[in-house]
């Protein structure tokens, strides 16, 4: 799955590691998400969009639809 979650943080001036504390997952795991190796929880796509203040889906793009 497409995301932006690397330009977000960037944006903001925060590493994996704050991301993923943030988040209450391993920095290892926000790098899984940025490098798309894999898709977000649903639960954690929904906190990842309340964190940025943004709609899930402007965050994340299926690329096949």
């Amino acid at each position: 799955m497409r995301n932006r979650l690397r330009e977000l943080r960037a944006e903001r001036g925060w590493t994996q590691g704050q991301l993923g504390e943030r988040l209450g997952v391993s920095r290892q795991a926000v790098n899984a998400l940025e490098t798309e190796k894999h898709d977000p929880s649903l639960d954690l796509a929904f906190r990842i969009a309340a964190l940025f203040g943004l709609a899930v889906e402007e965050i994340f793009a299926n690329p096949h639809g």
